[in-house]
């Protein structure tokens, strides 16, 4: 049987340059804004013909950046430690056999006059900045909202974030229309869960900017903006 060659129909832009400090999941930081851009092939305002209508949308995109031979049928998940193994299946890493995102997103505006053709602007995403997309569905809450399902070790700490130490002086330096969206990814906590030293100073590229932290306890303290 012959396998489908999948193309990317659209990509992303988004604020996030680097993987470090993406958020681990859709939605955990909901004012990121990011916009599809549509292939030329895929620029056709029929195609979008009442998605407006909808709230959310699913995006289907690759890992573009974890491209490799082989697999492997576990994983240490950096949010429970790093160090304990689970299957694949069952966690959202990136290395999987088939280097598959899933993604359910806030559907802000579609614009479809625009010099590159139709645009969707969506906020909430969790991708890289020019991740190839396959695929838009539009997210349906009579068959995908399960509000009795478990969420396995996923519900482990979800109440678990920071507090953000960021002084009115290196705020002056975010764009305001990045202020909030940096304060939820940061309070998330961009940090593998094994790293625990407080004079460790990270650095998470956002939206053209170079943010330096440290984290102490509970508590994340910006220590430079450039």
């Amino acid at each position: 049987m012959e396998t489908a060659i999948f193309r990317p129909i659209a990509y992303i832009h988004s604020p996030f340059s680097q993987k470090f400090g993406i958020p681990r999941q859709s939605g955990l930081a909901e004012e990121i804004r990011a916009t599809v851009v549509f292939e030329p092939e895929y620029r056709v305002e029929e195609a979008l013909r009442g998605l407006d209508r909808f709230s959310h949308l699913w995006l289907l995109w690759e890992f573009s950046l974890n491209r490799r031979e082989g697999w492997s049928p576990t994983v240490r998940p950096p949010r429970i430690g790093g160090n304990q193994r689970l299957g694949v299946f069952a966690t959202r890493s990136p290395f999987r056999p088939n280097p598959i995102g899933l993604s359910c997103v806030a559907l802000e505006k579609v614009e479809v006059n625009s010099p590159k053709g139709p645009l969707l602007f969506v906020k909430g995403a969790d991708l890289l900045d020019g991740s190839p997309i396959f695929d838009i569905k539009p997210y349906v809450p009579l068959t995908d909202c399960h509000p009795e399902a478990s969420g396995g070790f996923s519900e482990e700490n979800s109440d678990y974030h920071l507090k953000v130490v960021l002084s009115p002086e290196l705020e002056e330096k975010v764009p305001e229309q990045f202020r909030r969206a940096l304060r939820e990814v940061l309070r998330e906590d961009p940090r593998p869960a094994y790293h625990k030293d407080p004079s460790r100073v990270y650095g998470m590229a956002f939206a053209g900017l170079e943010i330096k932290f440290t984290v102490e306890g509970k508590v994340l303290t910006v220590q430079g903006v450039t």
